[in-house]
């Protein structure tokens, strides 16, 4: 059994037309486990009913039909923010409504029953752990107000996050702070990081296209060879990480795709390669682009051909703030959780637009329970309990910030 978070103040302890932050707290979390049935019994409908980036339509309207009586705006397209709780400054609370195009093949009950597109980032268990939530603050006079982010494209450019962070939709809920809480395979079981500074990485795509000049593959003398070129300009990339990083900073620059040619006995005219780029500060990430380019375009000419690099940047560095993450921590010891070990990932969440224009704090809650539970994969299906612990560190991360404001 879980003990609230501190006992009501006494009754004359305060003006009768306030409540006191420690009340509201406690009362919170016994409305929250009342709406934790329902928000379960939610959960596998969604993972059930997945949508795709970009249409996220029905699953949007799937929760705004369990929030009723609270106001909506339309953001981002597929997108909404309800707002839980009267007038005044608020705490954002984000989760994503869109799925990957993955088969499922867990073998559940509820398994997805749309062919190619599965829930398998856990945005089913944010989802209905922010609807619990949702109803625990509308269910507690004098809490503070709530706005549900329900976000789209979270798995695909261009951002969702990016959207709703350019909108004037947060200065009009005045919204005080984002948190943000994400399902973590590499944590056990009720452990939760509520690490300060930065935790995700930023993360760019790239293109390498190598031009020469193709032939007869029996008259190599007579071509420029665009994929001898590329496969040295992927040999070379493997050292601007190791070789022109400062080794006590980090960054990863990986090659993904290569394509070239069509008939064994052509030398193509071009070859292509993508990759990521990945890097913990914006220092890193620019150096890394530009070596890119650079040695691309070198190497490519000295095989006589050339290199056209194209980044598209994408999510910059999770920030998270230092003053949530520690009143969080707190929340969550006293909610019964674990706080984890500081977790750093080089993975990437648009979140981070979110938290580069408000104070912010992405929690990282672990479901890993010994078996095969990678993320993106056809595979992947935290339990029921995920919701619970989820909603928990919502709960922690909106008192943080309601105690801020």
């Amino acid at each position: 059994m879980i003990e609230p978070l501190s006992a009501p103040a006494p009754a004359d302890s305060t003006p009768a037309d306030s409540t006191p932050v420690d009340s509201v707290a406690a009362r919170l979390l016994p409305a929250l486990e009342r709406r934790l049935p329902a928000a379960t019994a939610l959960r596998r409908r969604l993972h059930a009913l997945p949508d795709l980036s970009g249409e996220e339509g029905p699953t949007r309207d799937l929760i705004l039909a369990e929030l009723p009586g609270h106001p909506v705006d339309a953001v981002a397209g597929t997108g909404a923010l309800v707002r839980v709780g009267g007038p005044g400054p608020a705490v954002a609370v984000r989760a994503e409504l869109d799925a990957l195009a993955v088969t499922e093949r867990t073998g559940a009950d509820w398994a997805s029953r749309r062919p190619g597109r599965m829930h398998a980032c856990g945005h089913d268990v944010h989802l209905a752990a922010l609807v619990a939530l949702c109803h625990a603050v509308g269910d507690t006079p004098g809490a503070t107000p709530l706005v549900a982010m329900l976000q789209p494209r979270e798995e695909t450019y261009p951002s969702g996050a990016r959207d709703i962070a350019g909108s004037p939709s947060l200065a009009e809920h005045q919204i005080t702070a984002i948190i943000g809480a994400h399902v973590q395979p590499t944590l056990p079981r009720g452990e939760v990081a509520a690490t300060p500074g930065t935790v995700n990485a930023a993360a760019d795509e790239f293109t390498v296209v190598v031009r020469g000049r193709g032939g007869h593959a029996a008259y190599p003398h007579l071509t420029s060879d665009p994929v001898l070129a590329l496969a040295h300009v992927v040999v070379a990339l493997q050292r601007v990480v190791s070789r022109d990083v400062d080794p006590t900073s980090s960054a990863v620059l990986g090659i993904s795709t290569l394509a070239a040619g069509s008939a064994p006995n052509v030398v193509p005219d071009e070859a292509t390669a993508g990759g990521t780029v990945r890097a913990l500060s914006e220092r890193i990430r620019d150096q890394v682009h530009a070596r890119l380019e650079e040695v691309a375009d070198l190497v490519a000419r000295a095989h006589g051909c050339e290199a056209e690099v194209s980044i598209i940047r994408g999510e910059p560095v999770l920030y998270n703030d230092s003053g949530l993450a520690g009143r969080a921590g707190a929340h969550l010891t006293h909610l019964g959780l674990t706080l984890s070990r500081p977790l750093l990932s080089f993975g990437a969440d648009d979140f981070s637009y979110l938290s580069a224009v408000l104070p912010g704090l992405m929690m990282f809650v672990g479901v890993g329970d010994g078996t095969d539970t990678r993320m993106h994969s056809a595979g992947f299906l935290p339990g029921d309990e995920a919701v619970r612990d989820v909603a928990l560190a919502m709960l922690a991360g909106y008192l943080a910030a309601a105690e801020r404001g």
